[in-house]
């Protein structure tokens, strides 16, 4: 099973990733994106946290707690790579706005064929080797085909078959989870996180990391008073980051060689997985509390009622 997944990791991705996309567009019309642009303090927000806090975030653990080497490139990597639509799959669980999710990751998406160079170039300047080229063509077919697309496609089902969209819209987000299902065992079974490897220290650093990425999003949804549906999609979408990204850059920055031994490399490796596995016990938090959230305001509008 690790050899197989090894092999066909992507598509893995793809599988999850598009029915992610279709479901969750089976549940949206064109106006829950137009209210958006027309109150769009929600992901201004959203996405100024994505691509300045959380550089600076990167920043000050980097030379506060003086990172250097392969875990310096991932934390870099984390910080400059944009949410992923796996946070769009737990913002609809958590109740949160999906829209606004989904708006977020598309506009930072795009926004980083920009900025993550820039952000790479500041942090880790001294890493990067003089041939790195942004792979933006790879990115921008990435997010045409396995966001756009599929989640037109959702939302034109809604639009013409209504009264089966809930349920298309339902077994498209199981089989996601199916196929994150088996990206979680395929990973383990293949032997890409070794923990040992990577040391205590360096594990607990990528949690605080997570954490306080989690508490700035946070504060940020409280000090600027943002509804709890849109706190939910932005906390969410902040701590859940393209990972996969993340890993098409690390293949750039350090390819792997047969053989041949890249302990830097490996360390890039073993810092985004680690955060890969992290984001996805935070988000499991962050969606109990959405929940819960949603399931008081509910009650209050019943009694109002």
């Amino acid at each position: 099973m690790g050899i197989f997944y090894l092999e066909h990791e992507y598509w893995f991705a793809v599988f999850q990733l598009v029915l992610a996309m279709l479901g969750m567009g089976a549940t949206l019309a064109p106006r829950d994106f137009r209210e958006i642009l027309l109150e769009p303090k929600a992901v201004t927000i959203g996405s100024g946290i994505q691509l300045l806090v959380a550089p600076l975030v990167a920043m000050l653990f980097i030379q506060v707690f003086g990172v250097i080497g392969g875990v310096a490139v991932g934390i870099a990597l984390i910080a400059a790579i944009p949410g992923g639509t796996t946070s769009n799959i737990f913002t609809h669980f958590a109740r949160g706005n999906v829209a606004l999710s989904i708006t977020i990751t598309a506009l930072t998406t795009i926004a980083c064929l920009v900025t993550t160079p820039l952000i790479l170039d500041l942090l880790i300047a001294e890493y990067m080797p003089d041939t790195f080229v942004m792979p933006r063509g790879d990115m921008m077919a990435e997010i045409a085909l396995t966001l756009l697309l599929p989640l037109a496609i959702g939302m034109a089902y809604f639009r013409f078959f209504p009264g089966s969209a809930a349920m298309f819209s339902k077994w498209c987000i199981r089989g996601s989870l199916l196929g994150l299902l088996f990206i979680v065992i395929g990973s383990a079974m293949s032997g890409r996180l070794d923990a040992q490897t990577f040391g205590v220290t360096n594990i607990l650093l990528i949690a605080l990391l997570i954490l306080t990425l989690a508490m700035a999003s946070w504060l940020a949804g409280k000090v600027t008073g943002l509804s709890s549906v849109d706190s939910t999609a932005i906390n969410i979408e902040v701590v859940v980051r393209n990972v996969n990204l993340g890993l098409l850059l690390k293949a750039s920055l350090f390819p792997a060689v047969i053989g041949k031994p890249d302990p830097v490399g490996d360390m890039v490796l073993f810092s985004l997985l680690a955060y890969g596995v992290m984001q996805l016990l935070i988000a499991v938090g962050f969606i109990g509390w959405g929940r819960r959230n949603h399931r008081v305001i509910a009650r209050k509008n019943i009694a109002i009622r």
